[in-house]
């Protein structure tokens, strides 16, 4: 039987901005509300959710998204302020903003849907929205300190170069999703 590997398309985000969410979280945690809160070796920004594709096909994934990329250099990216899917007053997943490179984001993933269209792939509903998610809300119960705590706390990273994106393999863990890169494909 063929494999199934649950795959996504992603922008990998540098150690000295995963070290500031890392802080920020250690601060958002204080309010003890149940939430899930992404490891800070895990965060990375989704261009591209696939779900379970076949292991024959990865190679058609790297590739589209190869093509993707094309012609587009290596860009700055900034974020800033917080929020949640889908209001702050019944959060399920927590976020942070993009600030600045949301335009060179949104012209990669438009090219990412068009080149993975023509192989097969189905196209994403949804209207991109880039967002890096800090965390997954389990219950509503006592969400009411962190709510407030999201509405008054202003977060801004340092700026990061995306240099590469890259095609990833997620394997779901008793205690974590485990990521391992599958292609990389670098903006030139």
């Amino acid at each position: 039987m063929e494999e199934l590997i649950r795959t996504f398309i992603a922008v990998e985000i540098s150690k000295s901005v995963r070290d500031q969410i890392s802080r920020l979280e250690q601060h958002l945690r204080k309010e003890g509300a149940k939430v899930g809160w992404v490891r800070p070796e895990n965060l990375h920004l989704t261009l591209k959710f696939l779900g379970n594709v076949q292991s024959v096909r990865i190679e058609d994934v790297v590739g589209a998204t190869q093509d993707a990329v094309q012609g587009i250099k290596p860009f700055a990216l900034f974020f800033s302020g917080l929020g949640a899917f889908p209001s702050l007053k019944r959060p399920r997943v927590i976020w942070i903003g993009v600030e600045e490179g949301a335009v060179s984001l949104g012209r990669i993933q438009k090219e990412l849907e068009e080149k993975l269209f023509q192989r097969g792939f189905a196209r994403e509903e949804r209207e991109f929205s880039p967002h890096l998610t800090i965390g997954r809300v389990k219950s509503q119960k006592g969400i009411g300190g962190l709510v407030s705590k999201l509405e008054k706390t202003q977060f801004e990273s340092e700026k990061m170069w995306v240099e590469q994106i890259v095609v990833m393999r997620s394997d779901l863990k008793p205690t974590g999703a485990v990521y391992t890169p599958l292609g990389v494909c670098q903006l030139v």
